[in-house]
């Protein structure tokens, strides 16, 4: 079983394409990351993975071990007597005696030969690697939530990662000199729940209900519903102001009977931030010898972004539901 260092799982979801799942992935795995959680992104949206592009990774290959794949890091984690920040970089009134979780990721793009090739696979072709995900990836001891980014629709990469999942919950038992033995060594991940993003425009929202509906019918809790998009967060003075609808992810999960997380604007430094326009910009050096030292990390970064504050709430609240 290649999940067995991870302790919770949790999908991002929509029925919907363009409503921001990854990016969405990505910032609750740096909001957890921050409050001291280890953990990983699993990216099985085959044909259009976004995550190697999102982290600035497309570069990096999954490297194979005895037993299996490992994920790609993307930064370790800092234990709190170590997790002072790098000198000359802002600690945004965050303390820095807190611990840091690490981050890893994994995503078919990984193992394509460059960012242009195109996946054309049929149905049989994904259900097989998305199995190869779950069972032949070594994530790392301690991972505490592994977040899957999945496609939009309900189609064949979600019926098969919630299968495997299912699978993986129930302890099946071995044979063991010629009887039946229940491993209970090793303990199963569990499914968390999904996380459902869409926007708040009704073409979007009927969409989701699908995706609710799929998830009644897989026995998958809702753990809440983001409504991506929803405003727009001036860069200079961070007011939101409602350029399109508002309201529609809340008036959905309200009439679905699911928990509702909140609401995130549309931010551009967070797009300038994934891009990397401003990591030359930040670019620290020492005060004493002036010697260049590495550009911080993405999840130093993001804590200068306006929606850090916004996520890290709702990952709070993500946390408290799992461990509750």
């Amino acid at each position: 079983m290649g999940l067995e260092n991870v302790k919770h799982v949790v999908l991002v979801l929509s029925g919907k394409g363009g409503v921001g799942k990854s990016s969405v992935t990505l910032q609750l795995a740096l909001s957890l990351s921050q409050q001291g959680h280890n953990v990983g992104i699993l990216d099985i949206d085959l044909t259009g993975p976004s995550i190697p592009r999102l982290l600035n990774l497309e570069d990096k290959k999954v490297r194979q071990a005895p037993g299996g794949w490992l994920p790609v890091p993307v930064h370790s984690a800092i234990d709190p007597g170590q997790a002072s920040a790098p000198s000359g970089s802002p600690s945004n009134g965050a303390s820095q005696s807190s611990a840091r979780g690490s981050l890893h990721a994994l995503s078919l793009a990984f193992l394509l030969p460059s960012r242009d090739s195109a996946v054309i696979w049929r149905g049989p072709k994904k259900t097989a690697m998305i199995r190869q995900f779950v069972s032949d990836v070594l994530w790392p001891p301690n991972t505490e939530y592994l977040l899957i980014d999945t496609p939009p629709g309900t189609s064949d990469e979600h019926i098969a990662i919630v299968e495997e999942l299912h699978k993986l919950a129930t302890a099946m038992p071995t044979i063991q000199n010629g009887q039946p033995h229940l491993n209970i060594s090793t303990p199963a991940p569990s499914l968390a729940g999904a996380v459902v993003v869409t926007t708040p425009q009704a073409i979007s929202t009927s969409d989701v209900r699908k995706e609710l509906n799929f998830c009644v019918k897989t026995q998958v809790s809702v753990l809440g519903v983001i409504e991506n998009m929803s405003g727009y967060m001036c860069p200079c003075c961070g007011e939101i102001s409602n350029i399109f609808s508002k309201g529609g992810g809340e008036i959905m999960a309200q009439e679905c009977g699911v928990p509702y997380l909140g609401s995130v604007p549309i931010d551009t430094t967070f797009g300038e931030l994934v891009e990397g326009v401003k990591q030359a910009q930040r670019t620290a050096v020492d005060s004493e010898n002036s010697i260049p030292v590495a550009a911080t990390e993405l999840v130093e970064r993001y804590k200068d972004c306006g929606l850090c504050k916004i996520f890290n709430e709702y990952t709070s609240k993500l946390v408290s539901q799992i461990g509750s």
